[in-house]
Order: structure tokens, then sequence, then C-alpha cells
């Protein structure tokens, strides 16, 4: 290991690869540290979707987008509580860098997608322009060619190896401390995934996770523990995103994933607590944790017989199997009528068969005049209308924002993705990016996609701008030398 490098990366997840790959490319010597056996953080966990606009995917099926379209809707959705400047360029930067992926070798083929499985291009979230970006082998595929790229440049990782501390001099960052060796640097990159993994930090700058008590399941990266907070509060810089965080909505009993845990029937219903129906079942998890907060924090999911039996096997929670273990704890209800069913979850028993049968009238008949969920469906690539809710026994399951996926708090940084300190000014030599890099992440989950395309994007970002700033900081030096020899 050499005594000096010109940039440091801190983490090795999506973020940090872009980051290390990008300051290479810049010609920078780069050294990683990962605190895991193996990289690829949460990012390889994901589906890989990421959110860009004005893309050769877009462009190649005919759809006209623009990053600042893009930028407004952004904006919008999370009510313009995020800083404009960063927005945009992170907007701007989303689709170069989605092209920059695509040199690299990563694979989206110029076709719709119905889901966040087939590559292609799918609907992000609530968007009117179509912006998520699958890539071919999911998470995996990105972090594997960003891997390939890492080892072409020679960027040394360090594996299994948690940076302990900040180097801090004059109020410049110059390197880290890593099993009790400082290791010096002419720049450090942030980019240690977020705090999910973490209850002290969930509980400090998420607490809204704990609503869901033991139901609450985290599918982050076990590295996911808050170490850009402990930086962060060594230093004494600001948190920002308090109380932010993507947490989405799943029945009780749910544990993965939904590509382990399997999916809910096509056929089912969310009630609330007076029995009425309340949001379309297939709505963008940007806005359905929203939705189901104002109806008190959960609701019902009701479906019948005909829908769990024909649950496809082999998945670890949605199968017929473990309903029917659910019911026999006691958990999820069942019952061989509606107005028994009803009674069960004390909701009105007028008002639920009501909803039942306005339910059957119009889903399986393709349409839906109040949340109109035919047209997500469509969207989904779904293959026919759902059944109708008719055969007995049914059943009542609760659904709540369970599943905790990232965290929004984090160092503040502004568009070159260097980190600010109290005064709102960039501290020399600290860039962040990911769910360390607070701002971009906000009030709203823009969609699927956004977590890898804000990791990727502003990764890119700081691993240039380190670059840079290393290159301008020698400069400088030599200049101060001559001027005093």
């Amino acid at each position: 290991m050499s005594d000096d490098w010109d940039v440091i990366v801190i983490g090795g997840g999506g973020a940090g690869l872009a980051a290390a790959v990008s300051a290479a490319e810049e010609g920078a010597s780069v050294l990683l540290f990962e605190s895991e056996t193996e990289l690829g953080g949460s990012t390889q966990l994901s589906a890989g979707i990421f959110t860009a606009a004005g893309t050769s995917v877009q462009a190649g099926l005919g759809i006209e987008d623009s990053a600042e379209k893009f930028f407004q809707h952004y904006m919008d959705l999370n009510q313009w509580l995020l800083a404009p400047g960063l927005i945009r360029a992170f907007c701007e930067n989303a689709g170069p860098t989605l092209e920059w992926l695509i040199e690299l070798g990563v694979e989206i083929p110029t076709s719709i997608s119905g889901n966040a499985h087939q590559p292609g291009l799918a609907q992000a979230g609530v968007e009117d322009v179509w912006r998520g970006h699958v890539p071919k082998d999911q998470g995996y595929g990105l972090v594997q060619t960003l891997d390939r790229a890492r080892r072409k440049h020679g960027i040394e990782a360090i594996l299994g190896t948690r940076v302990q501390k900040l180097i801090e001099e004059d109020g410049r960052v110059v390197g880290v401390v890593a099993d009790d060796i400082e290791v010096r640097a002419g720049a450090v990159v942030v980019a240690t995934g977020g705090f999910a993994q973490n209850p002290e930090l969930v509980d400090q700058y998420f607490p809204v996770a704990n609503k869901a008590g033991d139901d609450l399941f985290v599918v982050a990266a076990e590295g996911s523990r808050g170490d850009h907070i402990r930086f962060a509060h060594e230093l004494d810089m600001p948190i920002i995103g308090d109380g932010w965080g993507l947490i989405m909505p799943t029945v009780y009993f749910q544990r993965f994933h939904h590509w382990q845990s399997g999916f809910p029937p096509k056929s089912r219903i969310y009630v609330n607590r007076n029995g009425r129906r309340f949001m379309d079942e297939d709505a963008s998890y940007a806005i359905s944790t929203g939705i189901i907060d104002q109806q008190g924090g959960y609701g019902w999911m009701i479906f019948d017989e005909n829908a769990r039996v024909s649950l496809a096997p082999g998945y670890a929670d949605w199968n017929p199997e473990r309903v029917e273990e659910e019911v026999a704890a006691g958990n999820t209800h069942r019952a061989d009528t509606i107005e028994k069913l009803a009674a069960l979850i004390d909701v009105p028993v007028a008002t639920l068969q009501a909803t039942v049968n306005k339910w059957n009238e119009q889903l399986p008949n393709g349409r839906d005049d109040d949340y109109l969920r035919h047209r997500t469906l469509r969207n989904k690539g779904a293959v026919g209308n759902p059944d109708s809710i008719v055969a007995a026994p049914f059943y009542a399951a609760r659904i709540l924002p369970a599943e905790l996926v990232c965290t929004h708090a984090g160092m503040e940084i502004d568009s070159n993705a260097a980190v600010l300190g109290r005064e709102g000014n960039p501290v020399e030599g600290l860039y962040a990016a990911g769910e360390a890099g607070a701002g971009i992440l906000g009030l709203r989950y823009v969609g699927g996609g956004n977590a890898v395309a804000n990791a990727l994007t502003m990764g890119r970002i700081a691993g240039r701008n380190a670059a840079k700033f290393t290159r301008t900081s020698v400069s400088d030096a030599a200049v101060h030398s001559f001027a005093h020899a």
C-alpha cells in the first residue's frame, strides 16, 4: 500500500465504485476501503433501476424528455423542500452518468419494461415520462461492470476494513485512519451508504420506521451502519435530511425484498379502518407509504381463497402454505363470508361488503373509476384483469410501511458533491455521495431507481471533483513553494 494517494474512497458500493472509477479516469491514484468482505453494498442487492432523463434509451423509443422536466417533477414531488441548485445538478448529470455506464458495458435494451426485473425502460414512479432504466442483471450487473472498470484502472480495494476516522488538519481533510494506520490522500470521498442497519441511528434520524414495531425489516446492505454520521459528528459538520428515508408498504409477515418474498395476489383490495378502499393497490412506493400514513399507518389487504391457492410456489413469504400458517397462528384473519371477516377486523360490515361489491363490478371488467388501477396494471405489463373476490374463505392481512430500504440523513453536500461545514462552505478535501451525501433523497422517494441514480451520479461527480481538487491543490502548493524559494 502506498503511503500517499490522490483520492481515498470510503465504501465499495455503487457510489464508492463510481467515485473511484471516475477519479481514476481523471488520472488520480485511488485507494478504496470497504468494510465488508465483498464490494457492492446496497446497490448490488437492488433491482438496479436508474432514473434519468433525456437518455439514448428514451430517444430510441421516440420519447422526448429533458433534465428540466425531470427537475420540475423531482422538486414538485418533494414540495420544493430540497435545494434547487443541487437537484438541478443531479437531474442534469443523471442522463450523462447513465450513458457513461452504458459505455462501460451496462446493458439497457431499447424496449419497454413492465417491471423492475425486465430490462428496458419502465415507469419509475408517478412521472408522466417514463424514466426508470432497468439494466440487464439488475444491481449485481451494475456493480460487476463498475468493478471491471475498477480493476482495469488498477484501483486497489482493501476489503473487510472499516475506516475509523477522517484526518483533519487546519480545516482540510488529508486522509483516514484504518486498522490504526494513518493513510494520507489529497482528497477523501465518503460513500459508506446509509444507517438502516444501525437501530440507534434509526431511532435518532428516522424514528418513523419504528412505527412498524416487530414487523419492521431491513433490506439494506449489512455495511449500512452510518459511518458517515460518525465522521460528521467527529468533525462537527451538519447533518441534513433528518426524518427522511424510504420505508415501503408490505404485508406484516414479509421479511425480504419481493424477489425473495414473492408478490401478493393481483386480486386484492386495501381497505382502511372504516372498511373503505383508499388507494390503487399497485401505486408506486414513491407515494404509497404517504397514502397509508394518512389512514392511520396501516390498512387491511383483503383477498379470497382463489387468490391464496393461485400464489406462485417457491417464494419465502407469499406462498399458499405461508398464508395458511399465518392464519393458524392467529395473525391473518379468515372467515367464510365478508360479513364475518368485517367483524374480525372491526370494520363496518355493510361498508366492507359494498367495497368488495364495487371492486368486483369494476376491476375484473378492466376499469377502476376511483383509483385507476387498470392503468397501473397496464403500465406494469399485467396480462388479463384481476379475478373477482368471491371464493370463500376470505382473508385479511394487515399492510403497513415496514420494509426499510434506505435512509436520507447524511452529510450536507453541494452540486460538486463537496461536503459543507457549519458555515455552509465546502470542507477542503472532503466529498460525499450516495446515502452518505444528503440532499438528493428527500421527503418523497421519486421512484424506483432514485437511490441508485443518486449513488452513481453523485459518486461520479464526487470522484471527478476529488481528483481535480487534488491536482489543483498540488499545483497551488508548487506555486507557493516557488514563490517562497
